[in-house]
């Protein structure tokens, strides 16, 4: 049965609820205790059972390139828009051996990872300066996402010492070890890797080894994933290895949902079972698949995507990221772009598609978070399978938990649309759109459930305009979508 124009109307004029520009408290509440993974092997909890919603940012180069008072700006927005884990490299990508940090500071002494440069003393040396970062992310509520390296220097020459890599497998260890005896008290989680690809058994055994004395500086108090090059995953190469935690993909810079995204699902898949996020989604305005020329930039519809397509397959989390922050690209500080970045890193925070992954990460909390599944069989699929669910760009995913109190359906154009009902096991479907551009939540009613396909249309059938539905059973007497679930 399709709904009436009439509801459409109603939908449009008088919106539910609207959440508001700023987080409210803390992003994360570490009182609940260290994190860990779900007894179904899903998701991330802490240790009294309280789930955790991994809104990740890429800042890279936030320990390398900037210094305290701008790190405590970048910080304090990110923790404004209720990010929860901040990525970010010890030894950096650009020439984080070689090129000091802002006060002046390198990492290692003589470019080896065995003997990193401390000195005695606070505010002297560079992992100081990374002490205070760490702290400072932690004050807000943030968890450290910390990669120990960049891949560049276990994978490749690093131009010194003969421009062999830095690391081997003793020294991995014993820099692993140094880093979780450092931080085995810090609100951490560990990502090895660094956007390269594993290819031989030695690259293996210095992740390895990393991980290991990572594990025997902090005895096991943290978790740690692995972070990978761009259409990859950490499944690839260690998913039945102990240390792994959960997996980390990097979907990569792209805009399609089909033989991209969809690799989420495939390694949501994998026996045994883990948890999956991507690390590292198409930033917000990068160079679409790198090719600028012929793709453009891309906007924030183009990273809501992503975030929907991978919580509804089944990823426990999402990071975002953006093309200036990453690099913290700021032209006053003599910094060479990389990729052409349209806006300082300054300007850049405050893009529309960070904010945006809050209104995600709402949605997700307001309804029972550790038993949610994916379920693309929600979705009723039609006479041209390729336009509904559709593929590429226009690919709708849906999701649901396992008892049938809720299920939604993530709609990235205005199309016509069917879903199957008996998916709900109650006797009354409440019915919601949800909008992810500004967190909105509008009730378009209550109605029997007849376990029956039923159609939807988009309040606006604008092509380039998404929006989320969400079914619930009227008898659970949920609040509206975005509102906290307690």
């Amino acid at each position: 049965m399709k709904l009436t124009f009439f509801l459409n109307i109603l939908l449009l004029i008088f919106p539910f609820q609207g959440v508001v520009a700023q987080w409210k408290g803390k992003p994360a509440d570490f009182s609940h205790g260290k994190l860990q993974v779900s007894a179904n092997k899903r998701f991330l909890q802490h240790a009294d059972g309280t789930p955790f919603f991994y809104l990740g940012d890429t800042g890279w180069e936030l320990f390398h390139r900037l210094d305290r008072e701008d790190a405590d700006r970048y910080l304090a927005d990110r923790a404004s828009k209720g990010f929860t884990v901040i990525q970010a490299v010890a030894l950096a990508e650009f020439d984080g051996h070689i090129a000091a940090n802002a006060y002046g500071f390198l990492p290692l002494e003589d470019y080896d990872p065995a003997r990193p440069a401390v000195k005695d003393g606070a505010d002297n040396d560079y992992w100081d300066h990374v002490d205070y970062v760490v702290n400072k992310a932690n004050e807000l509520g943030m968890y450290i996402g910390l990669l120990p390296t960049w891949g560049r220097y276990w994978h490749e020459g690093a131009g010194v010492k003969d421009n062999q890599p830095l690391f081997n497998a003793e020294n991995a260890g014993k820099y692993g070890e140094f880093l979780g005896a450092r931080y085995k008290d810090r609100e951490i989680i560990w990502i090895l890797g660094g956007d390269r690809h594993v290819e031989n058994d030695a690259q293996k055994e210095i992740i390895r080894a990393m991980a290991r004395g990572l594990k025997k500086g902090d005895g096991g108090a943290h978790l740690i994933t692995f972070h990978p090059t761009g259409g990859r995953g950490s499944s690839e190469y260690f998913h039945t290895d102990d240390w792994l935690d959960f997996n980390m993909r990097q979907n990569g810079h792209n805009t399609d949902y089909t033989g991209v995204y969809s690799k989420t699902a495939d390694d949501y898949a994998l026996q045994p079972v883990k948890p999956v996020i991507d690390g590292e989604p198409l930033y917000e305005d990068h160079p679409a698949s790198f090719n600028a020329a012929k793709l453009g930039h891309s906007i924030s519809a183009d990273v809501r995507r992503p975030l929907y397509w991978d919580l509804f397959s089944g990823a426990f989390g999402h990071t975002y990221g953006h093309h200036s922050v990453w690099q913290m690209y700021d032209p006053a500080k003599n910094r060479q772009p990389i990729n052409n970045p349209l806006l300082t890193w300054q300007e850049a925070i405050n893009q529309p598609g960070a904010i945006q992954m809050m209104y995600g990460r709402l949605l997700m909390e307001s309804r029972p978070f550790l038993t949610r599944i994916p379920d693309p069989t929600i979705i009723v699929t039609g006479k041209v399978p390729t336009a509904m669910p559709g593929e590429g760009r226009y690919r709708f995913v849906a999701t649901r938990d396992e008892a049938g109190t809720y299920a939604m359906v993530y709609v990235p154009v205005g199309r016509d649309f069917s879903v199957r009902t008996d998916v709900i096991k109650g006797d009354k479907i409440t019915a919601w759109w949800y909008n992810p551009r500004n967190g909105k939540a509008t009730k378009i009613g209550t109605f029997a459930n007849d376990r029956k396909e039923r159609a939807f249309t988009p309040p606006d059938k604008g092509e380039m305009i998404d929006w989320v539905l969400v079914l619930d059973d009227a008898a659970m007497k949920y609040s509206a979508p975005g509102t906290r679930y307690k």
